[in-house]
């Protein structure tokens, strides 16, 4: 059976992902637009809706993509039971 998506609004992925270094550089309209720069300069942006509770697609899509900075394995925790 796969793990269930949790119902989250966007101040508790916000959360998440700043554990991982990520912060909030602007907002435009209702998104966030979150950056993580790594020591060899490497720039890693990541863009959030801040809505009270995401859709689970939306939640899901936002965990894919932060899939591409940060292991699935460390993130599974923030967005699943």
């Amino acid at each position: 059976m796969s793990p269930k998506l949790k119902r989250l609004a966007a101040r508790e992925v916000l959360a998440a992902l700043r554990a991982f270094g990520f912060e909030v550089v602007s907002t435009r309209g209702s998104h966030a637009k979150l950056l993580r720069e790594l020591t060899d300069g490497t720039r890693q942006i990541l863009t959030v809706p801040l809505h009270r509770e995401l859709a689970p697609g939306t939640l899901r899509a936002v965990f894919r993509q932060a899939t591409r900075f940060i292991p699935a394995d460390e993130l599974r925790s923030y967005f699943f039971r």
